[in-house]
């Protein structure tokens, strides 16, 4: 074959080559984007849910839910109610007008009920839902300048009507029963916030932004009269483009705020940043080791049943629909004739450290009445069984 020849063909295999290799890439990272799209919601540090209509509740069905009776056991819940009063958490919700009555309006007729206050925070004064206002413009690239500005705004006129502050977004459940539990093993004039904890960008950890965080009344003084004052320590709101939690932690950690360890005494995890199938079902999770996720996480976690403690606080990437689901389930339904509205056993120190005289008597005697309830159904069931086994 003449040299001018073998040239040409080599040169058509090379272009051809060239041209499947570049057909094969490109397959290939439309089909990985592809698939990032389809786990975005879940699979991002900084995502949020979509509403569609696989997801989304009406206002119809939500005035239905809110309709919705359910039986009380005989003071089940006087131990919530006294930690009502003495672990008082103040609710914050960033949100937008966009937002609002497709996903914020489903937290506040289900958790926000539980907290002590709840604030709704957005760009637009909305005076009949009601929403508070603080100067920031809608988008991710703005949630910094929303964040800083409502931590200044707590510390400015809200500071004493509560001693936690959490904020949540408008995709996560909160189980505030949990939350106050928890907090009540804690003093609020010690500069410290629980959440998720990663361990990128700050030395001490940060917590997730989904997962929502809480920090203590002395937390929020630190952040605001050391942090904030110094743009040195703290970045001022109008820095655009940043991760809000991951700032927020670097300036809790310059103004002396301890990113402190939320997971029960197995290590399991309280806050959570994916919704519990994701959590409880590792085949629906992050089984990727290379997703963020477990480049982020602080402590060593699992997925599957041993991901979750029995008292968790939060879930993310909660859809309206969901949010009915796990109120329903957490609130509502519950198996006849098991005694589930346990105590557990490290909880009664804390318990009788808080209440004292009056308050503690009325435990007491509410628990016995539960007790005693629970004695005489159990008795009526046997009696029932043994009457059924005569026939």
């Amino acid at each position: 074959m003449a040299p001018e020849r073998k040239i040409t063909v080599y040169l058509s295999y090379f272009i051809i080559s060239y041209l499947c290799g570049f057909i094969i890439t490109l397959f290939a990272l439309r089909f990985e984007i592809f698939e990032q799209r389809w786990l975005t919601d879940f699979l991002d540090p900084k995502g949020h849910i979509g509403i569609d209509d696989s997801n989304a509740v009406s206002l119809d069905e939500q005035q239905a839910f809110l309709s919705h009776k359910h039986e009380k056991g005989l003071d089940q819940d006087i131990l919530a109610d006294l930690l009502f009063s003495k672990v008082r958490v103040l609710c914050w919700v960033p949100t937008s007008p966009q937002n609002l009555y497709k996903k914020t309006i489903h937290i506040k007729a289900t958790w926000a009920k539980r907290c002590n206050k709840i604030l709704y925070i957005s760009s637009e004064v909305d005076p009949e839902f009601p929403t508070v206002r603080v100067g920031a413009k809608e988008g991710r690239r703005y949630l910094w300048y929303k964040t800083r500005r409502t931590f200044q705004l707590l510390y400015d006129k809200y500071l004493d009507d509560a001693e936690w502050f959490i904020k949540a977004d408008d995709d996560t459940y909160l189980i505030l029963e949990n939350l106050r539990y928890f907090l009540s093993g804690y003093n609020s004039s010690h500069p410290i916030y629980f959440g998720r904890k990663f361990k990128l960008f700050v030395k001490q950890g940060y917590m997730s932004g989904g997962a929502g965080y809480v920090i203590s009344k002395a937390g929020v003084k630190n952040l605001v009269e050391i942090a904030f004052k110094n743009f040195k320590l703290c970045r001022p709101a109008e820095y655009p483009g940043v991760a809000e939690d991951a700032v927020i932690g670097k300036c809790l950690q310059k103004a002396g705020v301890i990113a402190g360890d939320s997971r029960d005494k197995l290590g399991r995890d309280r806050f959570h940043p994916f919704t519990p199938q994701h959590h409880l079902v590792p085949s629906f999770g992050p089984v990727n080791k290379k997703w963020w996720y477990w480049k982020y996480v602080f402590y060593k976690t699992s997925m599957g049943p041993e991901c979750c403690s029995d008292y968790s606080i939060s879930f993310h990437y909660v859809s309206p629909a969901l949010m009915y689901q796990l109120e329903y389930l957490i609130y509502h339904m519950k198996p006849f004739g098991v005694g589930h509205y346990t105590c557990p056993n490290e909880a009664i120190p804390i318990i009788t450290k808080l209440m004292a005289g009056d308050e503690l008597n009325k435990a007491a005697v509410g628990l016995n009445k539960a007790a005693v309830g629970a004695g005489e159904q159990r008795k009526g069931q046997e009696e029932k069984v043994e009457k059924n086994e005569d026939q």
